[in-house]
């Protein structure tokens, strides 16, 4: 078990990333598109959303991390930051190193929020949807459980969940405003003496 300690590390922290960015994309989705379940207060949700993009960024350090401290697949610092290096896999792991850079430019922005313009901040935020694609790809294309029909299942449940939330999101995009219920401005009575 020591001798695989590493790999298994790596294996549930990439996995643990996936479920924590996909819970976040999930979130942030629901938020964006005005869904709340239950008695969930948008700020909760927020929270929660910043909460869990916040973890998913650590579990994916503790994935790449681990990835390298395995003695089996033997990946070096270029393995792990420059796409098509590696000599295991090498398209599986590109896909893997454009959603931490895509994951590493949300975060990044979403911690300078304060300090960048709505629209720039939007923009790079937009790339959350991206990010769950890649990373998706990422773990379809080199998990060694990928083939386990648990691990599918839960692929193809998130996946349709985030379609149909951002289908969602869309089309509350494409909805007039809401207007609130008309006001007659009142009338000013002349008093008559």
């Amino acid at each position: 078990m020591t001798g695989q300690l590493w790999w298994y590390a790596a294996r549930s922290g990439g996995y643990v990333a996936w479920a924590l960015l996909s819970a976040s994309v999930i979130w942030g989705l629901m938020l964006s598109g005005k869904l709340r379940p239950g008695q969930a207060s948008p700020n909760w949700i927020l929270d929660l959303h910043r909460f869990l993009g916040g973890l998913a960024s650590i579990f994916t350090g503790v994935h790449v991390i681990t990835i390298m401290a395995d003695s089996y697949t033997e990946f070096g610092v270029a393995d792990v930051l420059v796409p098509f290096t590696s000599s295991w896999n090498p398209s599986a792991v590109a896909w893997g190193i454009v959603g931490m850079y895509l994951l590493a430019a949300v975060e990044l922005t979403s911690l300078l929020k304060k300090r960048l313009s709505h629209r720039i901040w939007k923009r790079v935020h937009a790339l959350s949807l991206p990010l769950f694609a890649v990373s998706t790809v990422h773990l379809v294309t080199s998990g060694t459980d990928a083939s386990n029909p648990l691990s599918m299942f839960a692929v193809v449940a998130v996946t349709i969940t985030v379609i149909g939330l951002t289908v969602w999101r869309l089309l509350e995009l494409r909805r007039p405003p809401s207007r609130p219920g008309r006001v007659h401005p009142v009338r000013s009575a002349v008093i008559q003496h």
